[in-house]
């Protein structure tokens, strides 16, 4: 028999979600996917869901939603509308991908900061796989700091401080919200990680840069240097030195790439770039930003029991 307190306390929890759905419903669009077809036409190509962020027509989704030939479907949102919308731009190495509705009048999510989650908070996950009636699970941060790989082309790339929840996804959940009680978008959902299990891209200061640079230009440029590795512990000399425990073991280097320019070779291990230390492959991915793209950039590595400093210079990263 349920006591006063439980009853009290589940109550309490359907205000918060309910009221959550309630305020994002308005903002979270379903998305039907277009492409020519051979003979003339349109034919479905995708569906999957986005989140408004701006009241004339821009959209936020996953990447792997509208990925390919296909640049024009349409959204349909909760009030009935129906709205054409276009690809301005996509970035495959986030999932990330920003849209065009023709509309100036939508409802904006607010966008919250995934850096401020803990795990164990309440979240909701909230998407439009059927149009008209929105789709609504409740869960809880289960896990932070995860990553996830994405690809474009050849190039592979972790995502960064990937969300895990156990609030259920579904197909056609992605590109839709997770969302705080506040009613604040924390994540993109993105993959199902398992049974019960769902994964979504945060929101913080570098996907908010890459929202921008999608919505600005339509594409979001990286900087290249032309290695792949994996982490190695340091050697004990070099760990007392440098007090701290590993490195990144160069693999390999792309033949006329900067880090084969600069004299960079296999089996190198890579202790610090551009005056910042690393360990870890995602320590050199957040440093191939826009603004490294060009400009000279130091490399300490340890080659047997020498310590060698190389300058790089990074190029524009192309898919």
């Amino acid at each position: 028999m349920t006591t006063v307190d439980e009853a009290q306390a589940l109550d309490a929890y359907s205000r918060v979600v309910v009221d959550v759905a309630e305020r994002l419903a308005p903002s979270v669009a379903n998305l039907r996917v277009m492409r020519h077809a051979r003979g003339g036409g349109q034919v479905p190509a995708g569906a999957g869901s986005a989140v408004a962020l701006t009241p004339d027509g821009f959209l936020l989704t996953s990447a792997h939603v509208v990925a390919g030939p296909a640049r024009t479907g349409r959204a349909s949102f909760v009030d009935g509308r129906e709205l054409r919308f276009r690809v301005v731009g996509v970035d495959r190495l986030s999932d990330l991908a920003v849209l065009r509705a023709d509309g100036d009048d939508l409802v904006p999510a607010q966008l919250g900061e995934a850096e401020r989650l803990r795990v164990g908070q309440l979240v909701v996950a909230i998407g439009n796989p059927n149009g008209f009636a929105g789709s609504v699970t409740a869960g809880v941060v289960s896990a932070l700091g995860r990553s996830l790989p994405a690809r474009a082309g050849r190039t592979v790339r972790y995502i960064d401080n990937v969300i895990q929840t156990d609030a259920a996804l579904n197909p056609g959940n992605s590109g839709g919200a997770l969302v705080t009680s506040a009613a604040e978008v924390v994540g993109i959902n993105t993959a199902v990680a398992g049974v019960g299990l769902g994964l979504a891209v945060p929101i913080n200061a570098a996907t908010r840069r890459i929202i921008g640079a999608l919505m600005r230009d339509g594409r979001v440029r990286r900087a290249y240097i032309g290695i792949a590795g994996g982490p190695r512990p340091l050697p004990p000399h070099a760990r007392v030195r440098l007090s701290r425990e590993g490195g990144i073991e160069v693999v390999e280097v792309a033949s006329g790439s900067p880090a084969d320019h600069a004299g960079v070779r296999a089996e190198d291990l890579i202790v610090s770039l551009g005056g910042t230390a690393v360990e870890r492959v995602d320590d050199v991915q957040r440093l191939m930003t826009e603004e490294a793209i060009g400009r000279a950039m130091p490399v300490t590595v340890l080659r047997g029991e020498r310590t060698l400093t190389f300058e790089l210079l990074p190029v524009e990263l192309g898919e």
